[in-house]
C-alpha cells in the first residue's frame, strides 16, 4: 500500500484532517480493498458501520473501573474498539464508493445518517449507565442517593442528552458537512462534490412514487428536511449562490478566479468541520466513558462544541456577505 494509492480515495487535501490521513484513512483502505475484492457495495459498508457503531452502546452501558473494576473497564475498552472500527468503515464506503464509481444518492443519504444511528442509541446507553452509577456524583452535589432522586436526575440527563443530541450534534455535524461539500464545490465542481440543495432534493421526492417505493420515500423525505436545516443556518451563503447563478447560469460556469477565491476563505475552517464530526467527539466520549464521567461529554458538546460551531458560521457567513458585496461592485 502506497500513500499515493490511499490519497487516490481522499474527498480532497484540504478536507482531510490529520488523524485521518495517519490512522482512518490508511486503515479505511485496506478495508475498502477487501470489500472490492469480495464484491461488496459501498452502501452494504455503510450499513455494517451502522450495525457496529449501534453494537456499540451495549458495552458503553456500562461503567468502567471506577464503578465495576477490571469488568467494567474491558467493557469500556470493548466499546471503544467497536465504535472506532465503524468509523473505519464508514470511510471504507467513501474510499470503495470512489475506487469503484459506486456512488449512489441513497449512499450519500446513508452515509449522513451513519452517525445519528451510532450516536442516539449511546448517548440513551450512557443515560441508563447514570441511572445505575450515579453514587460519586450524588455525593459532590449532596443529593440522597434514594430511588425517587435517581429518577429525577436521571430525568433531567434525559432532556440534556436529547437537546445535545438532537440540536446541537445532529446540527453541528449536518453544517460542518455542509461547509465541507460547499468547500469541494468551489474546489471540484459538481463532480466532486455532494452539495445537495432542498429544492432539488423535493423535486425528486414528488416526481417518485410510493408504489414499490416507500422505503426511499422515507429516506428522501428525511434528506430533505436535512439540506432544508443547513440552508435555513446559512443565508449569506444562499444569497451568494442565487447571485452567482443569476450572474453565470449554470455553476459550470463560474470562473475560477471566483473558485479560487473562495477556496482561500473556506480553506482555514476546514480545520473546524473535522472537529464538528467525529474525532474529537469521539476522543472526549473515550475519555469521559474510561473515567466514569459519562455526563460530562454532555457538557463539553453543549458548550464547547456550540461555541466553535457559532464561531464557524459566523466566520462563513461573513465571508459569504463581503463576496456578494465584491460582485455588486
Amino acid at each position: 500500500m502506497s500513500k499515493e494509492n490511499v490519497k487516490s480515495t481522499y474527498k480532497s487535501d484540504d478536507t482531510e484532517e490529520w488523524l485521518d490521513r495517519v490512522w482512518t484513512r490508511p486503515i479505511g483502505y485496506w478495508w475498502a480493498r477487501l470489500f472490492e475484492r469480495m464484491n461488496v457495495h459501498p452502501n452494504t459498508v455503510t450499513v455494517v458501520s451502522m450495525i457496529i457503531g449501534a453494537g456499540s452502546s451495549v458495552f458503553f452501558a456500562h461503567g468502567s473501573y471506577r464503578t465495576e473494576g477490571t469488568e467494567g473497564l474491558l467493557y469500556n475498552v470493548i466499546a471503544v474498539l467497536l465504535l472506532a472500527w465503524a468509523n473505519f468503515y464508514d470511510s471504507a464506503d467513501g474510499q470503495l464508493a470512489r475506487m469503484t464509481g459506486k456512488k449512489t444518492r441513497l449512499g450519500r443519504i446513508l452515509d449522513g445518517a451513519a452517525s445519528e444511528v451510532w450516536f442516539i442509541p449511546i448517548y440513551l446507553s450512557l443515560v441508563y449507565r447514570f441511572f445505575v452509577h450515579h453514587a460519586w456524583e450524588f455525593q459532590w452535589l449532596g443529593i440522597e442517593d434514594t430511588p425517587r432522586n435517581a429518577w429525577a436526575a436521571t430525568l433531567v440527563l434525559l432532556a440534556f442528552v436529547l437537546y445535545s443530541g438532537f440540536v446541537c450534534h445532529s446540527r453541528q455535524c449536518g453544517i460542518a458537512d455542509y461547509y465541507r461539500q460547499i468547500h469541494l464545490f468551489f474546489l471540484k465542481g459538481e463532480a466532486g462534490s455532494e452539495l445537495d440543495n432542498s429544492v432539488q432534493q423535493q423535486k425528486l421526492y414528488d416526481e417518485t412514487p410510493w408504489k414499490g417505493n416507500f422505503l426511499w420515500k422515507a429516506f428522501l423525505k428525511t434528506y430533505v428536511n436535512y439540506t432544508r436545516t443547513q440552508e435555513s443556518q446559512t443565508p449569506d451563503f444562499q444569497r451568494l449562490m442565487g447571485m452567482l447563478r443569476e450572474k453565470y447560469g449554470a455553476t459550470e460556469n463560474i470562473p475560477q478566479s471566483f473558485r479560487d477565491r473562495f477556496r482561500t476563505l473556506s480553506l482555514p475552517l476546514m480545520k473546524w468541520t473535522n472537529i464538528l464530526t467525529f474525532n474529537t467527539r469521539a476522543l472526549v466520549l473515550y475519555a469521559v466513558c474510561l473515567a466514569d464521567l459519562p455526563w460530562l461529554y454532555f457538557v463539553f458538546e453543549i458548550v464547547v462544541m456550540s461555541a466553535l460551531c457559532r464561531y464557524m458560521k459566523m466566520k462563513h457567513e461573513r465571508f459569504c456577505r463581503e463576496l456578494c458585496d465584491e460582485m455588486k461592485d
